[in-house]
């Protein structure tokens, strides 16, 4: 039994994306923008655990047909290759389990190895373990219709596993289930999982499954890098969304970010090196949570404090996100009180929590 050192999953249940031998479709599906720019037609390489983020529009298909070595970077490719199923070596793991509905969940998963040849008693116990591996150990005579949606997705991700793919295409594998359930297999993912590509709105998955991250908006990557750099300096406003971060576009003044009156500074050596000219374009990122919203009357005349608006409440899981007209503040439920759309506040932000970068600066 072996896991490649890339990735895949098994979409069983309909034909391209479960087919025989449990390696998925050919990977239209696969990898929103994938590791590359879709429009450029340009791939990463995904042997160090790579995260993809995109909008809808932002070259899946194109992204997983690369990851599937079906089209080929920086030339014209006529005509089109078929490659057995159980000769692709890539398998794409979905939101939905895609669960053959007339086999056993111990069927389920030994499908693949069997479509590969491996004799059914072998396919059989390997298939056992990989049920023990995900959590399920005394599930595998029952039907995928007798599991919980969260049980059906472990078994999808046993199943994918078992083929011992070269690549795994994850296209926001957790996006339909609960939290508690999404975390669970998560942590499987983690546990488990080699390199992987993986697309995905959630930053949560591109830690803890992914080292680098690879970011598309409007067909093109806008942003790459490891992980941490990305989400903690995001080059554009779609990046911050992702991140939960704010980014507010200033201007430089005296080593200091400014905007409307409002002065922010920050204390690395990063940051003063991106404010040192006068003028250049700045953005402040900050944390939602490092804002602190201030009666007006106590606002000071120095860095950090500013005046501003509310523009609307949105719930959190944790309270309420306060959207200003100058960045996102998160409080606790009882502190929104007398606050609306319009509001007069507010916002203290300490220097130790801002970075500064310049506006055109990107991470890669």
């Amino acid at each position: 039994m072996r896991v490649g050192d890339r990735i895949l999953d098994a979409a069983g249940g309909r034909g391209a994306s479960g087919d025989a031998a449990g390696r998925g479709s050919s990977g239209d599906s696969a990898g929103r923008g994938g590791a590359g720019d879709a429009a450029d037609g340009r791939t990463g390489d995904a042997a160090d655990g790579r995260g993809a983020s995109g909008d809808v529009a932002g070259g899946r298909g194109r992204a997983g047909r690369v990851r599937a070595g079906r089209a080929a970077a920086g030339r014209a490719a006529a005509g089109r290759v078929h490659v057995a199923p159980a000769a692709r070596g890539v398998v794409l793991l979905g939101q939905e389990p895609r669960l053959f509905p007339h086999l056993t969940v111990r069927e389920n998963v030994a499908f693949g190895p069997r479509a590969q040849g491996v004799p059914a008693v072998r396919a059989r116990a390997e298939a056992d373990e990989w049920l023990r591996r995900v959590g399920l150990p005394d599930r595998g005579g029952e039907r995928p219709g007798e599991l919980s949606g969260g049980q059906q997705q472990r078994v999808a991700v046993a199943r994918a596993l078992a083929t011992g793919p070269e690549a795994l295409l994850l296209d926001e594998p957790l996006t339909s289930l609960d939290p508690e359930t999404a975390g669970g297999i998560r942590d499987v993912l983690r546990e488990l999982l080699g390199t992987a590509v993986v697309a995905t709105h959630d930053a949560l998955d591109a830690v803890v499954l992914a080292r680098r991250l690879v970011v598309v908006e409007d067909g093109r990557v806008v942003q790459s890098g490891p992980v941490r750099e990305v989400l903690a300096a995001p080059a554009t406003p779609y990046v911050a969304a992702i991140a939960g971060v704010n980014r507010v576009l200033g201007v430089a003044r005296g080593g200091r970010w400014v905007r409307d009156g409002v002065v922010l500074e920050a204390s690395d050596a990063a940051s003063r090196a991106a404010a040192a000219d006068d003028g250049v374009e700045l953005v402040a990122i900050f944390s939602p949570s490092a804002a602190r919203l201030v009666p007006l009357e106590a606002l000071g005349t120095g860095a950090g404090d500013g005046a501003t608006t509310v523009r609307r409440l949105d719930p959190t899981p944790a309270g309420v996100r306060v959207r200003t007209e100058l960045c996102d503040v998160d409080i606790p439920v009882e502190d929104a009180a007398g606050l609306a759309s319009g509001s007069p506040v507010g916002v203290r932000v300490a220097a130790a929590d801002v970075r500064l970068r310049r506006a055109a600066q990107r991470i890669s």
